[in-house]
């Protein structure tokens, strides 16, 4: 399938592509899951806008910096070469490193989501086809690849997409209004920069998430008495 490129038409394009996958509007059930921040909420490890940043800080350099951007950009050009089997053993390695079952079921059901979701658009995959049971990355990437947005915007993309999530699932479960979300927005928008920047520079043999309270958190998350996030 083409891409949207070309003149600064097409720059527009991809532009708008990528203010559409990256919104809130868009219609896969993102607004569904927490990533396990609900459960840091409830054991009291985030109480308030400087231990929210703090968290957000710390997902993002020992996670995202290292897991999702470094792959997507490998995903995204799998996809520019039609390199089938590089697609599906970065679907399979993000897939190793989600920890806990709703990690797991939340990365699925994004990908599933978002998959018909193109599909009704008419921009699903041709060939190489999506693999089985493709996560959200992946999917994503050959969004991003056919909407004509190049690398290091796409990553740009995911990462700001991630961070108004974990704002909004604040703003439903903290005591934090909407002001303080702009403040940590100013506080972490330098760093998706710097995360994006080293997520280019990282080698396959450096990548790999180190977030042991982000897993035990979530795994708590499966089994706790109240909550407003499936993840």
């Amino acid at each position: 399938m083409p891409t949207e490129s070309g003149s600064g038409q097409g720059d527009d394009l991809a532009l708008l592509g990528l203010l559409q996958l990256v919104s809130p509007a868009l219609p896969i059930g993102a607004f569904a899951f927490s990533q396990g921040l609900e459960s840091a909420f409830e054991l009291g490890w985030v109480s308030d806008e400087a231990s929210l940043g703090d968290w957000l800080e710390g997902v993002l350099a020992d996670g995202l910096t290292r897991c999702e951007l470094p792959v997507l950009a490998r995903l995204y050009a799998a996809w520019a070469e039609g390199d089938e089997p590089a697609l599906v053993a970065w679907d399979r390695w993000l897939a190793a490193n989600r920890e806990t079952a709703e990690l797991v079921a939340e990365d699925s059901r994004l990908g599933a989501s978002l998959a018909r979701l193109l599909g009704s658009l008419g921009l699903a995959p041709d060939a190489p086809e999506l693999p089985a049971e493709a996560g959200h990355v992946t999917v994503f990437a050959w969004a991003a690849r056919v909407r004509g947005i190049a690398p290091r915007q796409a990553l740009l993309g995911f990462a700001w997409a991630w961070l108004e999530n974990q704002l909004a699932v604040a703003c439903k479960a903290l005591p934090l209004g909407h002001t303080a979300a702009q403040q940590l927005v100013e506080r972490v928008r330098p760093a998706l920069v710097h995360a994006v920047d080293e997520a280019l520079s990282l080698g396959d043999d450096e990548l790999g998430p180190a977030l042991p309270g982000l897993a035990l958190a979530s795994a708590l998350h499966e089994t706790q008495y109240s909550r407003l996030f499936r993840s």
